[in-house]
């Protein structure tokens, strides 16, 4: 049976992040809003992994658990089938996030006042990270070039070359602005590292959720001479929105870089998964890929809605649909306003909830992003207000 995504589920008495009024208040200084901004989806994830997670309930005792072979296999298979990617068992290390393992991974590589580069705007939480950490933020800002977002390799080659660069975060496909690196690009970033040795951790997270199939490129699988200097986070969560599983993996073959990450899980006593999210994990894997194409089929057409609403609503918006997640990024500068005064507008006026511009750092004043991974109807709604507010006036 197809999906149904135009269900609407009531998710405000579920204790969701997403739409809890509490949250909205103290976020957004209200808490009567349409919620289109954390980056998990309004949908109920596949019907063969809900049955998988019920019979371990069922089952009714909830003991310390270990991974079996079949989680393994599971995982591997799918980088198999859908990336032409043959990674190792040994190669997996559990993490109960990505934005966990970013900090775990600056904790057991950099000394405090050493930097790592970002390339924004790009997802906060990264900056958060480092700073959190005692450790320098160096930024490599995208350039917005005829509507598309494109890598300043100079300035890149410039920072990499400081001594006290020890880490590039990447994101890839990245947030917000929808890119899809292009095998060359990646390339090239990787040989800077190299030269420079520059450690890279690639967040990979919304690697499935890419429109056509085949662009997107694992880093770690450009050159062989990466995989010993790249680790490579991902997880079922953007997929098949598990999120709240808390259940994510990095991928490293480098047994000294393994070594030294996992010691700073053990002094975290990080590593041990609960019995119902390795069953998610295992069944979104083994049986979720047909809803996983069926779920992209229903977000190409949310995206041809924002283009047309923009194209005939927006006048001055410009949009460049994005090449993978769920996440549109959109140019609203030429209404005159500043970031944080557009953010402000379209939360008190529109009442929606979105994530301003601002939030991921230099070049994001002016855009706004839309979490457009809900039922078109709520969509229809976000976009109706918005538009009432910024044409209608």
């Amino acid at each position: 049976m197809k999906p149904d995504f135009d269900k609407i589920i009531n998710r405000k008495e579920s204790k969701s992040v997403k739409w809890d009024p509490q949250v909205l208040q103290e976020i957004f200084g209200e808490d009567d809003l349409l919620p289109l901004w954390v980056a998990d989806m309004d949908f109920q994830a596949p019907k063969e992994v809900l049955e998988a997670m019920q019979e371990e309930v069922s089952h009714g005792v909830f003991g310390y658990s270990k991974r079996g072979e079949e989680y393994y296999e599971k995982i591997i298979r799918w980088y198999e089938k859908r990336f032409d990617w043959e990674i190792n068992r040994n190669w997996l290390v559990f993490t109960p996030g990505v934005v966990a393992a970013v900090n775990y991974v600056i904790q057991a590589f950099l000394e405090k006042d050493q930097g790592a580069i970002i390339q924004e705007p790009v997802y906060y939480p990264f900056k958060k990270a480092i700073k959190s950490n005692g450790c320098r933020v160096i930024n490599n800002p995208l350039k917005y070039q005829q509507g598309s977002f494109e890598i300043d390799f100079e300035d890149f080659e410039e920072k990499a070359k400081d001594p006290n660069t020890k880490l590039f975060i990447l994101c890839s496909p990245h947030n917000p602005v929808g890119r899809v690196w292009k095998k060359e690009e990646l390339r090239r970033l990787g040989e800077i590292c190299l030269e420079n040795g520059v450690l890279i951790f690639a967040d990979e997270i919304h690697h499935d959720l890419v429109y056509k199939k085949g662009t997107h490129h694992i880093f770690a699988k450009i050159d062989s001479r990466f995989e010993d200097h790249v680790i490579t986070a991902t997880a079922p969560s953007k997929t098949f929105n598990l999120a709240g599983l808390m259940s994510a993996h990095l991928i490293i073959k480098n047994d000294r870089l393994k070594r030294r990450y996992k010691h700073v899980l053990e002094l975290n006593h990080i590593g041990k998964q609960t019995p119902i999210s390795m069953a998610a994990v295992e069944a979104a894997y083994g049986k979720g890929e047909p809803w996983l194409e069926a779920l992209l089929d229903y977000l190409r057409e949310n995206i041809d809605l924002i283009e047309t609403v923009v194209k005939n609503h927006l006048p001055r918006a410009r949009f460049n649909p994005p090449e993978a997640t769920y996440l549109a990024w959109i140019d609203l500068r030429d209404y005159g306003l500043s970031g944080k005064v557009l953010e402000e507008k379209i939360t008190k006026e529109a009442k929606v909830a979105l994530d301003g511009g601002t939030w991921f750092g230099v070049g994001g004043d002016g855009f706004i992003r839309i979490n457009f991974a809900c039922p078109r109807k709520t969509l229809e709604e976000a976009l109706d207000r918005i538009i009432k507010v910024l044409e209608e006036e």
